[in-house]
Formats: structure tokens, C-alpha cells, sequence
């Protein structure tokens, strides 16, 4: 402690803001910024960072019985839970990588939004403690303004302290620590409100409310990693005088004009699919118990199923498209995969684990072949722009469709929401036949092989080397023609600096522009 203490005072007190290599070398591995040990700990508190906020998206889900029968709302006003966490997204969704960057900075960033995530969490059960459902609807208000921006925090924190190849895995398992949290609560809400209902004799909105109250203990958990990280991160900052990490986004409206129609067609595909998920997660229980008469335990476990699938496989498909290319062929067999889980689930009754374990499956393997298409279809100076957009979009799209979803399950039933559900999954096949097409015809890059896009890098990095190498060579060429300066030009400078008059064809100047006419 000794050591740290003098490399940290070094450090404030320092020239450069830095400290010697040999008070660096003193300190501990796990206390050593540069060394793996204490990194592994950044890691660790990096994917519990975002847990408690994925942890508590799904408690709706988890709960719907309760929800519904402890508050009197029917399935349309269960859902609007959902879109009024979607709702300030469709806006932040821009502006979470400006207040990182230019406002709050990652490590205040990064504790405001999480403790809007617990307070949207207390206040969204409070509603229930006092049996106010329009309470409810502002904590998961709350809690979306701080859920979307810790995620953007969380990434930038990682791309901060982990570089090259180690920022993949790094990915891979904030995404996996991210589908454990929502995987954790399917399975062990329902048991918590059960223990809660033996605890006080009876159901209703004071047993719904303790039990959202307790899971809103993962948001405090993730607050506390928080601010150990932020302490972490501040002094790696002054031992190894490293900037704080910034998202590098940079949003300009205006480039949506821009916007190429593959680039349209990916966000179609995204909306359409992701309404044809993330909504039927959020009703799923109540489906396997109502048709396939599982347990409630039953029912929570496979609608989790999705999760469990993609905590492992997310990794897996990443590298696999990265090694094959090919994101266009890829995407069309998760959508297709997709609608063969669904016309499943709505027309048969075969053993449903089947569907999901393939949803799963096609949910994991989207996401690695469709979100990096946006970097091969846009500018780089646009990426910030196109990824807030479409984000953006699949929010506005998600609470349009949750409230949707609701309705037609209160009015028509299941059957009817299965057939909309894969309605939209058909759409999201239309526009990747669409997007096959558009990027054939204009010569596009989305569905080259791997090798053929690193052999076609490569070729472009050569003819960029080889360009620079002719304009440095003209400037050589160019450098050859102007006149040296012999004693008498150097003598006229001399002169001139002294404030004497000289002759005008005595002037360095004009003696110049003459011999550049004559090589002319």
C-alpha cells in the first residue's frame, strides 16, 4: 500500500501526470493496471455492470400471472410495461455516446445510469406496494432512461481497457453475463414471490411489490460494481496517465439522407424480427401454461430457454461468421429458422422445447451475422449516426409492437398472436430476399466469402500505399525544381531582415518567379 500510495501522489504530482516504471513494477500483480490479474477484475466487474439492469428488463415476464391478477390489468396494460421502457429510448438511443463523452464522462456516465436503473426499479415497485399501476409505468420509464446508456457506457469501459483480438472475448462475455441475468430472473422470480406469499399468508400488491423490491437488489449490485469500477478506472488514469475511455460516436442527423436502401432493409429486418422475439419472451409463460399445461417452473424454464442458448452459442456464431463471411446467408437462415419455430409453437402441439431450443439457436446467430452489415454499408463517419438509428427504430418498433401484441392477445387469443408474430417474421424475410438482390445488383460486399473481403482489403491498403508513395515521390520531383539558395539570395534575405533597400532586381522574389518562368 505503501508503494501505491507513493506512485499515486507521484502522479498528482508529476510533469506528465505519470510515475516511474520502478514504482509500477512494485505494486502487486492484482493491483498493477498493466498486468492480467487485476484486468481479469475490470472484466469481472464489467459484465456485472449491465446484470442487474438485464436481471430486471424481464420481471414483467417472470411475473406475468402476478402482474396481472395482483393489479387487474388485462394483457394490452401488461405489455405497455415493456413499451414505456422502449419509449425514451427512441431518443437516447442518440444521445447516450454524446452525454459519455462530452458531458458526464464514462465513469459519471456510467454511475448516473446506474442509478437510474435502480430507481426505476424501486419506484416500479413501489407502484405495486401501493397498489398504483400507473406507478409502475414511470419506474420502467426510469428504468429505460438509465438500461439503453449502461449498455453504451459498458462497451466503451470494455473498449477502454481491452484492445485487438481480447476485445471479441471481452464482447462475448458481457453478451453472455447479459442473457445469465435474464436467464437468473425467469427462474427464480416466481420462486421469490412465492416465498414472499408463505412470509405474509396472502397474494396480492404488497407480495408483488417485496418481490420487485428484492430483485431490485441485482440494480444495487450493479451500482456497487460501478463505482468500484470508476475508482479502478481513475487510477489507471493516473498511474498509467491513459485518458478516460469516450464511445467515439459521432451522431449527425443529417446523414440520414444519405442512407443507402441495403442500409433501409437492415433496419426493416431488425425491426420486424426482434418484434417477433422480444415481445413473445414477454408473454411466453402464460402461453406454455395456457396450451401445453406446463407448471409454472416448467413454463419459466423453457421460455428462458432462449437466453441459456444464446449466453454460449452468441461467441461461437461470432467467430464462425467472421471465419466464413457470408452475413446475408447467414441472416436469411435465422429468419427462416425463425418462422419454422413459430408456425410451430401456433399449429402443432409437438414438444415446444423443440421450437424454442431452434429460436434460441436463430435469435444467437442474427445478431452476430446482422448488426456488423451496418459497418460495410456505411461511412465510417456515419456509424455512430446509423447504429443510434437503428437502435432508435427497433425501440419505437418494439413498444409499438408490445402494445400491439397485448391487444390482439386480449382480443383474438394465442392462435391469432402466433400468426402476427410470424406475420412479422415474414417481413423480415422479405427484406433479406431484398437485401440479397439490392447488394448483387450494386455490387455490394454483404455476402462476400471472408477470404475474397480480406484478399479485396488487402488489395485496397496496396493501392493506398502505392498512391501515397507517387505523391510523395512528386513532392520529391517537385522539391528537385526549386531553386536553391545560393550566397547572393542569402546575402539579399540578410539585407532585407536589416531593413535595407535593395534594387528591385536585386529581390529574391522576383528572381525567383523568373526562373520558374523559365522552366515553364
Amino acid at each position: 500500500m505503501a508503494e501505491e500510495e507513493r506512485a499515486l501522489l507521484g502522479s498528482a504530482g508529476g510533469d506528465d501526470g505519470g510515475v516511474s516504471p520502478e514504482l509500477l513494477r512494485s505494486l502487486p500483480s492484482a493491483c498493477d493496471p498493466r498486468r492480467l490479474p487485476h484486468r481479469l477484475i475490470v472484466l469481472t466487474l464489467m459484465c456485472f455492470l449491465g446484470f442487474g439492469s438485464y436481471f430486471c428488463y424481464d420481471n414483467p415476464a417472470a411475473l406475468q400471472t402476478q402482474v396481472q391478477r395482483d393489479m387487474k390489468v388485462n394483457t394490452a396494460q401488461f405489455m405497455a410495461l415493456y413499451a414505456w421502457y422502449s419509449w425514451p429510448n427512441v431518443v437516447l438511443c442518440f444521445f447516450g455516446g454524446f452525454l459519455i463523452d462530452r458531458v458526464f464522462g464514462i465513469r459519471l456516465g456510467t454511475i448516473i445510469f446506474s442509478i437510474f436503473v435502480c430507481a426505476g426499479q424501486v419506484v416500479f415497485a413501489l407502484g405495486a406496494l401501493l397498489n398504483t399501476f400507473w406507478l409502475m409505468n414511470a419506474g420502467r420509464f426510469i428504468f429505460g432512461i438509465g438500461g439503453e446508456s449502461l449498455a453504451v457506457a459498458q462497451n466503451t469501459y470494455a473498449v477502454s481497457w481491452f484492445k485487438g483480438k481480447e476485445l471479441n472475448l471481452v464482447f462475448g462475455l458481457q453478451l453472455s453475463m447479459a442473457r445469465i441475468g435474464s436467464t437468473v430472473n425467469m427462474n427464480i422470480m416466481g420462486w421469490i414471490y412465492s416465498r414472499v406469499q408463505d412470509l405474509l399468508g396472502y397474494t396480492g400488491p404488497s407480495t408483488l411489490g417485496l418481490t420487485l423490491m428484492i430483485g431490485g437488489i441485482t440494480c444495487l449490485f450493479s451500482l456497487m460494481c460501478a463505482l468500484i469500477l470508476a475508482y479502478l478506472d481513475k487510477r489507471a488514469e493516473k498511474l498509467l496517465s491513459k485518458e478516460q475511455g469516450k464511445t467515439g460516436e459521432v451522431i449527425k442527423l443529417t446523414d440520414v439522407k444519405d442512407f443507402s436502401l441495403s442500409l433501409w432493409l437492415i433496419f426493416v429486418i431488425c425491426v420486424c424480427y426482434y418484434a417477433a422475439v422480444f415481445p413473445f419472451i414477454g408473454l411466453g409463460k402464460v402461453f406454455f401454461i395456457e396450451k401445453f399445461k406446463f407448471s409454472p417452473q416448467e413454463a419459466s424454464a423453457i421460455n428462458s430457454i432462449v437466453y441459456i442458448i444464446s449466453a454460449p452459442m452468441s461467441p461461437v456464431f461470432g467467430l464462425l461468421v467472421d471465419k466464413l463471411g457470408k452475413n446475408i446467408v447467414w441472416v436469411l437462415c435465422a429468419v427462416i429458422t425463425t418462422l419454422a419455430s413459430h408456425i410451430m409453437l401456433a399449429f402443432t402441439f409437438w414438444n415446444p422445447w423443440i421450437a424454442m431450443c431452434l429460436l434460441g439457436v436463430a435469435y444467437s446467430l442474427l445478431a452476430c451475422a446482422l448488426w456488423p452489415m451496418v459497418a460495410f454499408v456505411v461511412p465510417e463517419h456515419q456509424l455512430g449516426t446509423a447504429y443510434g438509428f437503428m437502435q432508435s427504430i427497433q425501440n419505437l418498433g418494439l413498444a409499438i409492437i408490445a402494445i400491439a401484441a397485448g391487444m390482439i392477445l386480449d382480443t383474438r387469443g394465442y392462435l391469432f398472436l402466433e400468426v402476427f408474430f410470424s406475420a412479422c417474421v415474414c417481413l423480415s424475410l422479405i427484406a433479406v430476399v431484398m437485401l440479397y438482390f439490392v447488394n448483387h445488383l450494386t455490387g455490394g460486399d454483404l455476402n462476400w466469402s471472408a477470404k475474397k473481403r480480406e484478399k479485396l482489403q488487402k488489395a485496397a491498403v496496396t493501392e493506398a500505399e502505392e498512391q501515397e508513395r507517387l505523391r510523395r515521390q512528386n513532392e520529391d520531383d517537385l522539391a528537385k525544381l526549386r531553386p536553391k539558395a545560393d550566397d547572393f539570395s542569402l546575402r539579399n534575405k540578410y539585407l532585407s531582415k536589416l531593413g535595407a533597400q535593395l534594387p528591385d532586381n536585386y529581390c529574391s522574389y522576383l528572381s525567383t518567379m523568373a526562373h520558374r518562368s523559365v522552366l515553364k
